[in-house]
């Protein structure tokens, strides 16, 4: 008993190490492998059941850095009219509507909304308990005195004109009423508007308030708020950091702060990229420039088109050489060559054929559209009386016009008339050295008489010869009328040729594809002159003038699309914006009809209408509708925005951003 009892204990550490010393080499080898193993397998099992019954979700934490292009002068939704202004905008403030990752226009500051009265009067109830970052209650006044600033055209703010002759009401602290004219389906869109305090910029005038350290040190109430401004001794603005805002009404940002760097161009921003200096940046390139980064590809309601002026160009006046026009152009060889895009889903993608959209708009895309042949852009040309009669390899059209004079009757001495009138104005403007001191005053004097003669001895040969006459007679006959009205008018036949000047802005993508456009027309018998010219220049000289026969441009709609300003026969002229001239009274009405339909069905029904209409007349070259690429660090997760109204809305749910990680148990 004694001895079982003694073979029960365990070893203590004194024994532990006589047992090492008892085992040889290889069995003390084979114990440390057994004891690895074991450890190994231990620490498997146990990782194993942690990462099966246990997830990753969001942290809090971690910072964020954009690199941009330019500088912020307006933190302020009243100004905000750049890239950098609006970027910060978006993240400080809120409105009483917001985009969601949709493109849906959802409550933001509004609970909720109602559109009454036939849709001239919206009713927004505000959330209850909402802050401006300084802790001040957000209310009514402040709503109404955001748009009574716009409004108010002694502040010179860009939005004004979405604003004229809509009448805010303050119904009470947490309702607005705002009264429209006449009903207006994108009225929505405008409510987007951020919204300032009211207890921050009240008392201070019209004359001071962009000049206010507001600008550059807002107070707002968006996700994110000013914690830092960095400059140079220069007084440049290096970078700007954000901070999470305590007082958000809604999800709490993940990402604790942002930073924006600013740099003066493209390069400089690459440069800084490859450094690691950023995580976030825009380029004008469908190209990753490597793995550490991921792609975003966002849609937005814009699109470039080369649009037709009739009114400069008479050629243009014809629908078969502007249809000619469209079939003659490769889009996807153009896109190719000018953006390196090689990916035919991502062409077909961004390929556009009116300036409906359908990816955005809900509509089905167009039965009718203009795919590329050249051959049957020839045959219509060849139609139409355009071809290279000169063979110089530009088609040309000759028109035959009547003049809107000619002489008909028998004239001599002592006759009187309007044809009389014609012959001495064109004795007088024509040959003044055969009427010397004669008037047009249609009588026919000796003065006259004199000049026939003289006219009719200098085309003898045409004139006098065919009569068997020597010497001219003063008397106006067949033979004379048909040598004065050859002389005496315009000559009856018009050339019209297929050379057109395409004026665009002074951007390298612009001028080479306004230089594809070129080559692409060139084998039709078309002839493209380029005419860059600098943004301001070519909206101030030729875009409100309309003074060009071809142009190259971008335009750029909203979430709910109103058409009118760019398509509506009566904005042909600025402040309108129907670059393309046109008119047509169909159009004009599904126009009208479309700023009173809510129903998001109804209203995609019809812009099908429309854009059937706008095919079948070929105003433009209806070409690309680029996507707005944002390259994005890969440890930036959960960024979901799919479509967006304009750059800065890249950061549409930016509150589930998130870089950090943790695990639960499931």
């Amino acid at each position: 008993m004694h001895f079982f009892s003694q073979s029960k204990k365990w070893p203590n550490k004194g024994q532990w190490k006589h047992f090492f010393k008892l085992l040889g080499k290889k069995e003390k080898i084979f114990l440390c492998i057994l004891s690895v193993l074991f450890l190994s397998s231990l620490i498997f099992l146990i990782s194993s059941f942690y990462i099966k019954n246990t997830k990753d979700i969001p942290a809090y934490g971690g910072i964020f850095k954009e690199g941009l292009i330019g500088q912020p002068r307006f933190i302020n939704p009243i100004y905000a009219n750049s890239d950098p202004d609006r970027d910060l905008v978006q993240l400080v403030f809120s409105g009483l509507m917001k985009y969601d990752e949709n493109f849906n226009i959802v409550p933001s500051l509004a609970q909720n909304y109602e559109i009454e009265e036939n849709g001239t009067v919206y009713k927004f109830y505000l959330k209850e308990n909402l802050l401006w970052q300084d802790k001040t209650p957000i209310t009514a006044d402040d709503v109404i005195f955001t748009i009574k600033t716009i409004q108010n055209s002694d502040y010179k703010s860009p939005l004004r004109p979405d604003w004229i002759g809509v009448e805010a009401e303050k119904i009470s602290e947490n309702v607005i009423k705002l009264k429209l004219k006449k009903p207006y389906s994108a009225f929505l869109e405008n409510c987007t508007l951020k919204i300032i305090p009211q207890h921050i910029w009240q008392n201070i005038s019209a004359e001071n308030f962009s000049l206010q350290s507001y600008n550059l040190e807002p107070v707002g109430s968006g996700p994110y708020k000013l914690k830092k401004t960095n400059q140079d001794k220069g007084g440049k603005i290096k970078s700007i950091t954000l901070e999470k805002n305590p007082y958000y009404f809604g999800a709490a940002p993940y990402i604790s702060e942002i930073q924006f760097f600013f740099f003066n161009s493209e390069k400089e921003l690459f440069e800084a990229a490859q450094r690691n200096q950023i995580q976030g940046l825009t380029l004008n390139t469908y190209k990753n420039p490597d793995n550490r980064w991921q792609s975003y590809y966002l849609s937005m309601p814009r699109f470039f088109a080369v649009f037709f002026n009739p009114i400069k160009s008479k050629p243009l006046e014809d629908k078969n050489v502007r249809i000619a026009l469209n079939y003659a152009i490769n889009k996807k060889e153009i896109l190719k060559k000018v953006f390196g895009i090689n990916d035919d889903s991502d062409l077909e993608r961004i390929i556009v054929n009116s300036p409906i959209l359908s990816d955005l708009y809900g509509t089905e895309k167009p039965e009718q559209i203009f795919n590329f042949d050249i051959e049957k852009a020839k045959d219509l040309l060849d139609s139409a009386g355009f071809k290279d009669f000169d063979s110089d390899g530009i088609r040309e059209k000759k028109i035959e016009k009547k003049p809107a004079f000619q002489f008909k009757k028998q004239l001599s001495l002592n006759s009187s008339g309007e044809e009389v009138k014609e012959l001495q104005k064109c004795l007088l403007n024509k040959f003044p050295e055969l009427f010397q001191d004669g008037e047009s005053t249609g009588k026919f004097g000796e003065k006259t008489k004199d000049a026939v003669i003289k006219f009719q001895e200098k085309y003898a040969d045409e004139i006098l010869k065919p009569s068997n006459l020597t010497k001219g007679n003063g008397i106006v006959k067949e033979g004379t009328r048909q040598k004065l009205n050859e002389v005496c008018f315009d000559p009856p036949n018009e050339v019209l040729k297929l050379k057109f000047q395409l004026s665009t802005v002074d951007q390298p993508k612009m001028i080479e594809m306004a230089n594809q456009v070129k080559e692409a027309l060139k084998p039709l018998g078309v002839e493209i002159i380029i005419n860059n010219l600098a943004i301001s220049q070519l909206e101030q000289d030729f875009i409100k003038p309309r003074n060009y026969e071809m142009l190259l441009f971008g335009e750029v709609s909203g979430a709910i699309p109103d058409l009118l300003p760019f398509w509506y026969s009566s904005q042909i002229t600025d402040p309108g914006l129907n670059l393309a001239m046109y008119e047509n009274k169909n159009a004009d009405t599904i126009l009208e009809e479309l700023r009173k339909i809510n129903d998001q069905k109804a209203r995609a029904q019809k812009l099908a209408d429309l854009e059937k209409i706008l095919i079948s007349d070929a105003p433009a070259i209806f070409l690309y509708s680029p996507d707005y690429v944002y390259l994005v660090s890969k440890n930036i997760q959960n960024i979901s925005v799919k479509k967006i109204i304009n750059p800065s809305k890249r950061f549409i749910g930016i509150e589930s951003w998130f870089i950090k990680t943790k695990r639960i148990f499931k």
